[in-house]
């Protein structure tokens, strides 16, 4: 019986060995949620806020040095932050794309502070970049709905950090290097997301101020390259706003695709089906095709 024993014994170990867990190298990492702020955080007119924003750090098994900001929809008036955030950071990692997935503050008619946070959310990717496994001159931006006018903001108002500060976050560049705008806003002009630019601007926002925030008016031929995306049935935020971003960067000599969707309206069917497929697979493509991401053999 005792010999039963031990062989029943050695049996269970090595099962056990041959189940274990994926190791380290092999298993993403736990995602880690990050303050940015530290709870207080700036409103852009001097002041601040006892308030705070959140990225959170969803990184790859094998880490190929690009890195994306994602900015979830929700009309700056929520956070849709499953299918337009984590989920997109878990397709990120697939392709070895480290995802971090911002939750900024909503603005409530402050219209600078969504963008501060961006901009802090590219600047800490650079401070950590050797920690994080990332390549400071790889880190992009994604956005959906209204955030994709947070993020077509970040590539359209962005500086070169500040070189005096004892903060290392402050002293990097907040400027991405690539844009992915899926169903984005773009304009608050009149083919713009009027509910956006309330919960964005306030009610009455100045003429100037819709036009600083309406970037396809703010495109430079420093503006990062774009891919855009857009189903020609989407009612809800119309396919003009990546139409008239993309011919503005065109006209600037800056890079641009834009890949215009037959169907699946705002959503792209609840993200799923042939037309989320596409717009994934080609800016996958499209980042190989710019050198962001390596070629597969």
């Amino acid at each position: 019986m005792k010999i039963i024993a031990r062989i029943l014994l050695a049996t269970l170990a090595f099962a056990a060995c041959i189940h274990q867990p994926a190791t380290a190298d092999e298993a993403p990492a736990k995602p880690e949620r990050i303050a940015l702020w530290n709870n207080r955080a700036p409103v852009g007119d001097g002041t601040f806020q006892e308030a705070d924003a959140f990225i959170t750090l969803h990184r790859p098994p094998k880490p190929n040095g690009t890195a994306v900001v994602i900015c979830p929809g929700g009309g700056y008036g929520g956070l849709v932050t499953g299918g337009e955030g984590h989920g997109i950071a878990k397709w990120l990692n697939e392709h070895g794309i480290t995802g971090i997935v911002l939750e900024y503050r909503l603005p409530r008619g402050k219209a600078r502070v969504p963008l501060l946070d961006a901009q802090r959310a590219i600047r800490t990717a650079r401070a950590r970049a050797a920690e994080w496994s990332i390549d400071a001159k790889r880190i992009g931006i994604c956005g959906f709905s209204a955030g994709g006018h947070l993020a077509s903001t970040a590539g359209t108002h962005f500086d070169a950090g500040d070189a005096a500060s004892t903060d290392p976050v402050a002293k990097q560049s907040s400027r991405p290097d690539f844009m992915i705008l899926v169903y984005p806003v773009i304009s608050f002009g009149a083919k713009g997301h009027q509910g956006s630019a309330r919960n964005l601007l306030g009610a009455d926002a100045t003429p100037e101020l819709i036009t600083l925030f309406s970037n396809e008016k703010q495109v430079t031929a420093q503006t990062p390259p774009a891919f855009l995306t857009h189903a020609l049935d989407d009612t809800v935020v119309v396919p003009e706003n990546s139409r008239m971003f993309h011919e503005a960067l065109k006209a600037a000599g800056v890079e641009s695709k834009y890949l215009e969707l037959p169907s699946g309206g705002h959503g792209l069917n609840g993200y799923k089906g042939p037309m989320w497929d596409a717009w994934q697979k080609q800016s996958i493509e499209w980042l190989r095709e710019r050198g962001f991401i390596a070629r597969t053999k």
